[in-house]
């Protein structure tokens, strides 16, 4: 009789999440917060890569300790990789061929199948951490070219500069306040806005009311984590004709 193989501790993390050295709340619906997921998931953080030196610095010292911190992932059993920084993007390519399992780094992988879903005058609406930083290396790194877009960012937000300054004390309620404000403001500059791509993976726990508040498709990295998460680990359909 054939038997299971073993080899390591422990086993049933499907997904892993690569997450920067960080110490700002992360609420639930947060990319960094376990009970985001309804299955298990295996967190690795890549200690000392803060917010400003991979957002603001672009420092590319630190693809290598994000391509170990894969490799790692990897070899613990996991069958996919993503991360908790859209803006890791610009190691997208390096991480997927450092590893024989999906990495999918950013929500921005999502835009091309968005705008696809979406009337030929359309525009797809970004959310994103910080709109000054981001480039055109992050969209070329997540494979996206020549898509509309309008890109609205948080970092003059009150409440939300404080998680890129890293503080340990926020409030959702008015970050919430300030996520909804970017969108109507993008929708009020660019109507032709038809969904809404969340770059930043701390923004899900804002999901729910952007849609009640603009009543369109809000995509998230929760939602692209369960897309992942179940072409991996398929689960048999129980029913009856």
């Amino acid at each position: 009789m054939a038997g299971t193989k073993g080899g390591r501790t422990h086993f049933g993390e499907a997904i892993g999440l690569i997450t920067l050295d960080t110490q700002f709340p992360r609420f639930p619906g947060d990319a960094g917060n376990a009970t985001s997921y309804n299955f298990p998931v295996r967190f690795k953080a890549v200690i000392g890569a803060t917010s400003k030196r991979l957002m603001e610095e672009r420092d590319m010292t630190l693809l290598q300790p994000f391509v170990n911190a894969a490799k790692e992932l990897e070899k613990e059993g996991v069958r996919a990789i993503s991360t908790t920084c859209g803006f890791l993007a610009i190691f997208q390519k390096e991480m997927a061929e450092a590893v024989d399992i999906p990495v999918f780094s950013s929500t921005l992988m999502m835009i091309p199948l968005i705008q696809s879903m979406l009337g030929k005058d359309s525009k797809v609406g970004i959310i994103t951490a910080n709109s000054s930083v981001l480039t055109k290396a992050h969209f070329e790194g997540a494979g996206v070219d020549s898509v509309p877009m309008a890109i609205g960012g948080l970092e003059n937000g009150k409440e939300f500069s404080k998680l890129l300054a890293n503080e340990t004390i926020m409030d959702e309620e008015k970050v919430r306040e300030e996520v909804v404000s970017t969108a109507k403001k993008l929708i009020q500059e660019n109507p032709e806005i038809e969904a809404f791509l969340l770059e930043c993976s701390n923004l899900p726990p804002y999901s729910q009311r952007l849609r009640e508040e603009t009543g369109l498709p809000i995509f998230d990295l929760i939602g692209f984590v369960n897309l992942v998460y179940n072409s991996v680990v398929k689960n048999k359909f129980e029913g009856f004709l």
